[in-house]
């Protein structure tokens, strides 16, 4: 170093956990509106692609002649297709950008659906399934992150969540039309093929230009300032680094069994409750397919609406209050014995859970740190989806052999872990950057 350099005066450079962003809103940059509508619009074809299989079930068993706990294979193999997405997201998003990542995982789930509507014997629906989860994850761990930094986050997330819940009503809707008609089960996923192509096309068009358009962190124009010797010195955490980071978290771990409980009873009511209204309460099946759609209504209600309220009474407190009262609705569906009643509660019951899901995505974000957000959120997911297979696959076995209302006791347990985990998650604290 020469003596010039010696004397210099100048400010370390920072480093890349010392960066703040800029404040995007989901209308400035201008071309965030479309890339929510895009967000939006890869919820709903989740949406539809989740809630259809509780109306298409009976239908599954009685074409392949299988059981409860044979048929649950789909939800495992769901599940390990977000286990196993959850470890690649960030590499894929690394190498790719993410428009490309976003259309690989579109193409992922646009190859499930080809092999689903051709109707193959089950082992090869149950790969399927296995595709759609991987899919899913990495599409959801990329616009959950995206969303979750927009102004205002949890209103932002609870639109784009509401679209998921849109797709959940109208799922089983035409499901159980389509089924009730004649038509064979897979024939629904020629919906899903067609929708997965206009995703396709929405994401590559309004993320294409995503990194290049918004450097969105100050530490560029710090590091010009500074000079960037010190900034190569420093260098950014490994991919593997980050995802050690994100496992050491107390955050991304608690958070992580959270939404596997969330979301394992999400999908176990959405995909059981049928069987159980079936059975305990002689429904037809022809017409209480219905009952998940209504479900699904209050879900995509509560994330438009009572997101807003949220926003206003404080997330940790509202969560609190959502859960109490979803366990409450859970016990009247298993007390209560009417067909109406219940379907009524089923209704309440998504309206209740609905807003927990961005309340929960919310919280996180502010408690993460920027450079392992992606990660952790992948990871998380990844749980969820774990949750969303374990439920409903305990639920099937344990159905097999006792009877179906054991989903109520499954889903109460549940509701009881969640609560365990929003108490023991830290408190937010304002950011200092």
């Amino acid at each position: 170093m020469s003596p010039n350099e010696l004397e210099m005066s100048r400010p370390p450079s920072p480093k890349q956990d010392e960066a703040t962003s800029l404040v995007q809103s989901w209308s400035n940059p201008p071309m965030n509106k479309w890339r929510v509508l895009s967000c939006c619009l890869i919820y709903f074809g989740n949406g539809l692609n989740d809630s259809a299989p509780g109306a298409l079930i009976p239908y599954m068993e009685n074409h392949y002649h299988i059981g409860y706990a044979i048929v649950a294979l789909i939800f495992v193999s769901n599940a390990l297709g977000f286990i196993v997405a959850a470890f690649f997201t960030n590499m894929i998003l690394g190498r790719l950008g993410r428009a490309k990542s976003l259309i690989f995982a579109e193409l992922l789930m646009l190859a499930a659906y080809i092999m689903l509507v051709a109707t193959p014997p089950f082992p090869v629906v149950v790969i399927g399934f296995f595709l759609l989860g991987y899919g899913m994850a990495v599409n959801l761990a990329l616009n959950n992150v995206f969303c979750s930094n927009l102004h205002p986050s949890t209103v932002t997330l609870g639109s784009a969540h509401g679209s998921y819940g849109i797709g959940g009503i109208i799922g089983p809707i035409i499901a159980t039309a389509m089924v009730s008609h004649g038509l064979l089960w897979s024939r629904f996923y020629f919906i899903t093929l067609g929708l997965r192509l206009f995703c396709i096309a929405s994401a590559g068009w309004a993320f294409w230009s995503y990194e290049e358009e918004a450097p969105t962190r100050l530490l560029t124009a710090l590091e010009r300032t500074a000079g960037r010797r010190e900034a190569i010195e420093a260098g950014e955490p490994s991919k593997t680094q980050l995802m050690k980071q994100a496992l050491k978290s107390q955050v991304t771990l608690v958070g992580a069994l959270f939404i596997f409980a969330y979301q394992g009873a999400e999908v176990s009511i959405s995909g059981w409750v049928i069987s159980f209204l079936i059975s305990y309460r002689n429904g037809d099946p022809a017409r209480i397919g219905y009952v998940t759609a209504g479900f699904w209504a209050g879900i995509t209600l509560g994330r438009f609406v009572l997101t807003h309220v949220a926003h206003r009474v404080g997330e940790r407190s509202f969560v609190i209050g959502m859960t109490a009262g979803a366990m409450a609705f859970q016990l009247l569906v298993w007390l209560v014995p009417n067909v109406i009643g219940d379907a009524v509660a089923v209704a309440v019951l998504g309206l209740l859970l609905g807003p927990v899901y961005p309340c929960a995505q919310t919280i996180f974000a502010k408690l993460l740190p920027r450079n392992v957000q992606m990660t952790a959120v992948g990871f998380i997911a990844s749980a969820g989806s774990s949750g969303g297979a374990v439920a409903p696959f305990t639920t099937g076995l344990l159905a097999q052999a006792v009877g179906t209302y054991v989903l109520h006791p499954v889903c109460i347990g549940l509701f009881v872990v969640m609560l365990i985990c929003w108490f023991v998650l830290p408190r937010v604290r304002k950011r200092t950057e």
